[in-house]
């Protein structure tokens, strides 16, 4: 038994040191961690437990088998993040640059599969240089096991992926369907095809973090949600990340203890400026209603005339969608439909009740905007927000106008509660437009065409641009004191915790893709 013993403890520590140490110190020397130790990092200590260390591939190709490295460039396992189960895989770059063979991912979807059916977040930590060549079809058909994995996982137990090294060709899409991408900074890069390639079709001198970098997918392509400085950050976020969420879709977020205190917030009376004109940040009216240092903006570097983002308020969790005056005037676009959309989705998937803090003044104008399908992009955030049933709190705070008055969770699509600031305008567009269009005769045969349209456009915002006929007519439920606003959603979102709505039999609608 002792014989036994000893060569167990050496295979352990054989698998430990993966491609061996010389290649643990390179990826030290390069800034990055080593796949057990992003896994210590991430989880609650001692948590750990491993699943398939011993594995190895099968392939006897091109002189692999005489190139054998136990677990064959994957870690998996479960373990828990602050006491709450979670399954977890990390891709080892030390062996065969954490290529993806058919043991490899024979393990990943092992514990896919297990995460399904306990109901069990999955963190996938990625670092790997693709589909092992030697393999041939048998890794390719491993991406497709993972794919079909990931969709069916979809919606039913939260799904995070760090990119935390290179992550290439097909190896991309299994991240991108999960619910959330965190890249590292000058050390991950995300792109179906690389620098060489591209040089080649099209001629275009790129780096790889150019072409494919954490900040490139945070500001040009909206792919990555979170960027992270170095993998200790990453790991953070993860944490932190998870904290909002549920186990599963069956399952109530984590709420935490609070105690009632006096919720006034009177800063709020000077959020919004006097002139209708002046920009203001929608970050300070998310501040003064939610739990002090609670919210956790998603996607804060792309479509940034949308803020997204968890907090707590009462404790509990909720998933905020405003529009941000400081940039484009909070004007709904293509990027910014996708990026509510998708957020306001995730957060109906798994429980999470919605609060839509509205300053809108429509839709962006302009053929680029039309030519890229602001049409059917702004369709999509209309359909989020008509399909969820997770409660649903809105706050106007000043201009909802058109057809995005109509998008951002109003009354018509099913809103559960609508408030409004004294501050809001509610109308089919701008006073000054609006004036334009309708006394377009009077200003034209007026002596002084520009004082009959300061007139007419005062009339008009005197008797459109306030909320009180939205509110005369039912779609606002009442005109409130900023100052009142926590304690006016700390109550909402209670009444609506025992929340029940059903959709329509149905497979499933068909989003405007």
């Amino acid at each position: 038994m002792k014989d036994k013993l000893q060569e167990l403890k050496q295979k352990i520590e054989e698998a430990k040191l993966g491609g061996g140490q010389a290649r643990i110190d390179r990826q030290h020397q390069q800034g990055k961690l080593t796949a057990r130790e992003r896994i210590h990092f991430l989880l609650d200590e001692g948590s750990f437990e491993e699943i398939g260390m011993f594995v190895t591939h099968r392939c006897t190709d091109f002189g692999m088998d005489k190139q054998q490295f136990l677990g064959d460039g994957v870690v998996t396992g479960y373990g828990t993040i602050d006491g709450r189960p979670v399954y977890v895989f990390a891709q080892d770059f030390t062996v065969f640059g954490g290529s993806l063979s058919e043991t490899h991912a024979e393990k990943i979807c092992k514990v896919m599969d297990l995460a399904m059916k306990t109901g069990t977040p999955l963190i996938g930590l990625n670092d790997s240089g693709g589909a092992r060549i030697q393999e041939g079809v048998k890794s390719l058909g491993g991406y497709a096991d993972i794919f079909y994995r990931n969709v069916m996982a979809s919606g039913v137990i939260p799904q995070i992926s760090a990119i935390m090294g290179p992550c290439a060709g097909g190896a991309v899409y299994s991240p991108a369907m999960t619910d959330f991408i965190i890249m590292v900074e000058q050390s991950s890069y995300m792109f179906v095809t690389g620098p060489n390639v591209v040089k080649t079709v099209t001629n275009e001198d790129v780096t790889s973090e150019e072409l494919g970098g954490a900040m490139t997918h945070a500001t040009r392509s909206g792919v990555t949600h979170l960027t992270a400085a170095n993998d200790l950050d990453c790991l953070e976020k993860i944490r932190k990340l998870l904290g909002y969420l549920p186990q599963n879709c069956e399952e109530q977020p984590p709420a935490l203890p609070y105690q009632p205190d006096d919720e006034l917030r009177p800063r709020l009376r000077d959020v919004v400026p006097a002139s209708a004109q002046q920009p203001y940040d929608m970050r300070e009216v998310i501040e003064g209603v939610v739990d002090d240092g609670s919210f956790f903006e998603i996607h804060p570097d792309w479509a940034d005339n949308i803020v997204v983002g968890f907090a707590r308020i009462a404790g509990k969790s909720v998933g905020v969608v405003g529009n941000q005056p400081i940039s484009l005037a909070g004007v709904l676009d293509v990027n910014s439909s996708r990026k509510a959309a998708r957020f306001v989705r995730f957060c109906d998937c798994f429980n999470i009740p919605l609060l839509v803090l509205v300053d809108v003044p429509g839709f962006l104008p302009g053929t680029d905007q039309e030519w890229n399908g602001i049409i059917s992009n702004g369709a999509k955030l209309l359909y989020a927000f008509s399909e969820a049933t997770v409660p649903r709190v809105t706050l106007i705070t000043r201009k909802a106008y058109g057809g995005a008055y109509d998008v951002m969770n109003s009354k018509h699509i099913g809103a559960d509660f609508n408030f409004a600031w004294p501050t809001a305008e509610i109308a089919v567009m701008g006073a000054r437009g609006a004036s334009e269009i309708i006394f377009r005769k009077e200003i034209a045969a007026a002596e002084d065409p520009d004082a009959m349209l300061a007139q007419k456009e005062r009339e008009y915002q005197e008797k459109f641009a306030n909320p009180w006929r939205a509110a005369a007519r039912g779609f606002i439920d009442e005109v409130i004191d900023p100052a009142d606003t926590r304690r006016k959603l700390i109550k909402a979102f209670a009444l609506l915790e025992n929340k029940v709505a059903n959709l329509p039999k149905k497979k499933h609608g068909n989003i405007p893709l």
